[in-house]
């Protein structure tokens, strides 16, 4: 035991940073404060994918649980939100900043081991975090996903986070079939301020954060409040003769973190409350002006004579609250908790204007003009989990046994929300002139709201238990009910077993599902197009609902999973460490957004919507099946160097995706190339890079520390709007660097300078008529934006 907390204590401080990190009982963070070392220890640690009271660390589970401090890069990092950190990281973790993505560039969504965002399960000290009310869909790289908002949380309130790399839906539930990732909170004593202000080489998307921490103590226990104001300005890097804005969308963030405890009774009360207000814009496709086939159709010649660009602003409003009770009746602990999540997004358009009203006023004598912005509806996301969970460690079974068991029940809405009229009517008559809707984005129609809700009741046993000293084991059983779509049982074995000398080997199997998100049931969307001149609708059409029924796609079930993990750990010396760990995730029936059906690509379904006056229709089905194969390789050493120390380290993920089956309805068979195109294919296969490493170089000698970071993508390809024969888009490996230096003033002030992609390296160029974004690249690997600078100053009050 000792020798694995030695080889975790050695792999943490090399693998993210110089902070002293003491695997004592309490696995706590500390920074080059002694008073912060000792406030930190105080607090309790939830370790993910164990349920052992008072586990010292993640070496206590047989499982790869990656633990992240985050009081060094809060205070010193060269990014400024969770997403974009954790990116530069860990390499099994992968978000991507979208550009042209309608909503999907406003949220930064989280994904494990190259499989889709709604695939990773995030709690928040130990409980179940709600997904966002947005169902990703054309341009983003997780189209057909919800996803959990990273970016919700400042990282100043964060003292960890734990990320396990193992399939984990046995023991939490829905979602966690690529892995788990708890982001647990401070509540440390003491005050500190960070500023932070970074902008692009090319002089734009300005940076600018104020974030403040106070930990305070009340009634015995102690509480953390964490502000933050976060602003970035839009970054575009179209060429001077391309109307479009490619870039970063432009984002306001203020942000509210409350995390704490008090004892009560013969327990101890504990909270988390957290409120984030988003005001985020993103640049929609470009309007040509007068001499372009966009007038009158998607333009006025009064309003935009040289065109325009219209913006999809999105008002975010993202609410987070536990309230719980733990307590010990004899040898049991219990812990009650109620949990409660909402997201909601609200959309209006901007600098656009209905084409459809314009020219009907140009037709009744006006100049031809519209309002130039519109409120397009949106949507929102509920969620209410209430948890009983009790656990008690056995001391003289073999070598203890720790037995847990729990009760969850929870329930969820979702709402979509109308636009405006003027957002989404065509006011001039259908097939007249002007196009229908708001242009960049039209507004919900009356016919796509809806406000659906579903609840689940779920029971579960764990155990775990060290058989002899060398040998540890693990199981899990889930039982989970939903009243939608019925029930699934899930379990997990695992196992550790210490090998003579350095050597930990450890593996797992387990089942795992995921339940269809209630945006991808209900989600619903129509507008106007014309399908041999006759003006029909388009739908992406809700589950259950008529244009489904009427193609006949089933109801939505959950996804199944198989995956197995089976790894080993070697410490040569306390300074050196290697860890890897193979795994494989076999997923059936994974549910995705099918192409557009039409009388021309399926003739008798065609007629079918023709006769609902639908001209093309898409759908979300379970239809795909696919295989998950990898490898994490975590190597790390520390060395004396001069007068100072030098930390090196390096941490690479080969991760390959492959779509094994395509399993299309009945009333679809013999269109499954329709359903999925090899388009759509490569998104889900390549989505994110298939290979990631990260290799680093830490040296800190008295007040001065430098970093220098190399992080490398591997190569993707992607699909084509044309498809064959025009080749696929293939994106070259691409390496990027990071390097800051930092000067300690004293132990509580400190001033951190760098740039992040200092070499400015940027995607491989493609054909900007085949993207979807529309640009000479897509928002793949490190981002377009290339090189950016950045300064940070950190005080401990």
């Amino acid at each position: 035991m000792l020798k694995q907390k030695q080889l975790r204590r050695a792999v943490l401080l090399a693998l993210y940073g110089s902070a002293a990190l003491t695997l004592a009982p309490a696995a706590s963070a500390q920074t080059a404060s002694p008073d912060a070392a000792q406030a930190d220890a105080v607090q309790s640690v939830h370790v993910v994918g164990t349920r052992r009271t008072g586990a010292a660390s993640s070496t206590d589970t047989p499982v790869p649980v990656d633990i992240i401090p985050m009081t060094r890069l809060a205070e010193q990092g060269s990014q400024f939100d969770l997403a974009q950190t954790l990116t530069n990281i860990s390499p099994s973790f992968n978000s991507t900043r979208q550009s042209g993505a309608d909503g999907a560039d406003l949220i930064d969504s989280a994904a494990l081991r190259g499989l889709g965002s709604d695939q990773t399960l995030v709690l928040v000290n130990g409980k179940r975090r709600h997904t966002t009310a947005l169902v990703n869909l054309f341009g983003a790289r997780n189209r057909g996903n919800t996803g959990t908002d990273m970016n919700a949380i400042p990282l100043l309130a964060i003292r960890n986070v734990q990320v396990l790399r193992d399939g984990a839906a046995a023991q939490y539930g829905s979602d966690a079939i690529a892995g788990v990732m708890n982001i647990e909170l401070k509540k440390s004593l003491g005050c500190e301020a960070v500023a932070g202000y970074g902008q692009y080489s090319e002089g734009d998307g300005e940076n600018f954060l104020a974030s403040a921490y106070c930990g305070v103590a009340l009634g015995g226990g102690s509480f953390g409040i964490t502000t933050e104001y976060l602003h970035r300005d839009r970054s575009n890097r179209a060429e001077a003769d391309n109307p479009r804005i490619i870039g970063d969308s432009k984002t306001e963030n203020q942000t509210v973190y409350i995390n704490g405890e008090i004892p009560l009774g013969t327990g101890r009360l504990y909270t988390t409350l957290g409120v984030q207000r988003r005001d985020a814009s993103s640049a929609a496709f470009a309007r040509g002006g007068v001499g372009s086939d966009d007038i009158p159709s998607r333009n006025s010649a009064a309003m935009y004579p040289n065109g325009f660009v219209p913006f999809i602003n999105g008002d975010l409003d993202d609410r987070y609250g536990t309230l719980g009770y733990r307590l010990k009746f004899g040898e049991w602990n219990a812990d009650f908790s109620q949990t409660y999540g909402y997201n909601r997004l609200d959309y209006t358009i901007a600098n656009t204007l209905n084409a459809s009203i314009a020219n009907l006023d140009l037709e009744n004598g006006g100049s031809g003009v519209s309002a130039n912005s519109f409120g397009a509806g949106g949507f929102s996301f509920r969620q209410l989990t209430t948890n009983a969970d009790f656990s008690r460690f056995y001391p003289g079974v073999f070598n203890g046994l720790n037995a847990a068991f729990g009760l969850e029940y929870r329930k969820e809405n979702y709402k979509i929300f109308a636009g405006e009229p003027g957002s989404y009517i065509d006011a001039d008559g259908v097939g007249v002139g002007g196009n229908a809707g708001s242009q960049g984005f039209p507004g919900f129609q009356p016919g796509d709201a809806t406000n659906r809700s579903r609840h689940s009741t779920a029971a579960y046993i764990d155990l775990e238990t060290d058989v002899t000293d060398r040998l540890k084991l693990q199981a899990a059983l889930r039982h989970e009910r939903f009243s939608d779509f019925g029930s699934t049982t899930d379990g997990k074995l695992a196992a550790a077993f210490k090998l003579g000398g350095d050597v930990l080997l450890r593996g797992s199997v387990s089942t795992g599902f995921r339940a269809p998100s209630l945006q991808q049931v209900y989600f619903s969307s129509t507008f106007t197009d014309f399908v041999n001149g006759q003006p029909l609708d388009v739908v992406l059409a809700p589950n259950g609902g008529a244009v489904a029924n009427a193609a006949g796609i089933p109801a939505l079930k959950e996804e199944k999973s198989k995956s197995a993990t089976f790894g080993a750990t070697w410490t040569p010396s306390q300074s050196t460490s290697l860890t890897a760990d193979l795994y494989r995730i076999d997923i059936d029936d994974r549910i995705v957004l099918s192409g557009r059906f039409d009388a021309d690509n399926y003739p008798a379904l065609g007629a079918t919507l023709q006769s609902l006056g639908v001209g093309q229709a898409q759908f979300f089905v379970n239809s795909v099946d696919t295989e998950t194969k990898g490898l994490d390789i975590t190597a790390s050493h520390r060395m004396p160097l001069a007068a100072g120390r030098l930390n090196t380290f390096l941490a690479l993920n080969f991760s390959k995706t492959e779509v094994t089956g395509v399993h299309a309805p009945s009333a679809l068979a013999g269109f499954e190339d329709v359903l999925l195109s090899e388009r759509e294919r490569l998104f889900i296969e390549q989505g994110g890079p298939r290979r990631k490493a990260t290799l680093g170089f830490e040296y800190t000698q008295g007040k001065l520390g430098t970093d220098f970071r190399i992080i490398h993508f591997g190569p993707q390809t992607l699909g084509t709007f044309s498809g064959p024969p025009v080749p696929n888009a293939h994106y070259e490996a691409k390496t990027s660097a990071d390097l800051s230096f930092s000067w300690s003033f004293s132990d509580k002030t400190r001033l951190t300078v760098g740039g992040t992609n200092i070499f400015n390296v940027k995607p491989t160029a493609q054909d900007e008529n085949e993207t979807d974004n529309g640009f000479k690249y897509e928002s793949v690997q490190f981002g377009l934006n290339g090189a950016a600078v950045f300064a940070r100053l950190w005080h401990k009050f």
